[in-house]
């Protein structure tokens, strides 16, 4: 018995090498997994569950949904990216919607699940926009447009996201160690598992005096990989 887990996918048109390693992993090994868990940043954009049927969100969805009519569960986390994702997404590929945070006990392992974004908490602009996007407010009067708007807009955003990473040092777009220590703390010690910051590795955070792994898992532009766990632990594995 063992789940794995994976983020920041940011599946694409214009990436199609990333979409056949995705079809892949999802024939073997996800098909062999209890659970499969995706921490966000599965689409590099989605601009709302209205848009379902274009031909390549569709590709995605149906992979999905086999693998979840074979048996295995999918549990589904917002991203940076993909915040947008809906019950219609859900129920269309067999997955559930968790919370970010979430605690999970995984064969007998306390383990908080988190995207990531919000452990990096020194960078500043980041996070200011992060409040905004995630306004019920500002989600609805997005959605109430055009999908054609809509696809303009996020393109731009897009643009301006990539140009304002080029001016921030790598330090401020990585977690922020007291924001982990704080997040590990308030969930009671636990392992942490999360993706985001593109920066795969395993850690281990002394937080009054307990011991407490942290988990970063890799992005899917260079290193295409996951982390499998069991009641052993858990291993980062390429693919």
């Amino acid at each position: 018995m063992h789940s794995i887990f994976i983020s920041d996918l940011h599946l694409a048109p214009e990436r199609p090498q990333i979409l056949d390693v995705f079809f892949r992993f999802v024939i073997d090994p996800a098909m062999r997994a209890e659970a499969l868990y995706i921490l966000g940043d599965l689409f590099e954009t989605w601009i709302g569950d209205d848009d379902l049927d274009d031909g390549f969100n569709a590709t995605v969805t149906d992979a999905l949904s086999r693998l979840t009519g074979g048996g295995t569960r999918l549990y589904l986390m917002h991203g940076n990216r993909d915040l947008l994702l809906g019950q219609a997404f859900a129920v269309r590929c067999g997955a559930q919607l968790i919370a970010d945070p979430l605690v999970v006990d995984l064969y007998g392992a306390r383990t908080l699940l988190m995207h990531g974004d919000t452990l990096c908490s020194d960078d500043i602009e980041y996070q200011k926009f992060r409040a905004h996007v995630h306004d019920p407010n500002v989600q609805r009067a997005f959605l109430a447009q055009p999908l054609l708007d809509r696809r303009r807009q996020v393109q731009g955003l897009r643009s301006e996201s990539e140009q304002s990473k080029q001016r921030k040092s790598e330090e401020i777009m990585d977690v922020t160690t007291a924001t982990v220590e704080v997040a590990l703390r308030n969930h009671g010690y636990p392992r942490l598992i999360h993706g985001h910051t593109h920066r795969p590795g395993r850690h281990v955070h002394v937080v009054d005096g307990r011991p407490c792994e942290r988990w970063v898992l890799p992005d899917w532009y260079t290193r295409c990989g996951y982390l499998r766990c069991d009641a052993e632990g858990c291993t980062a594995i390429a693919l």
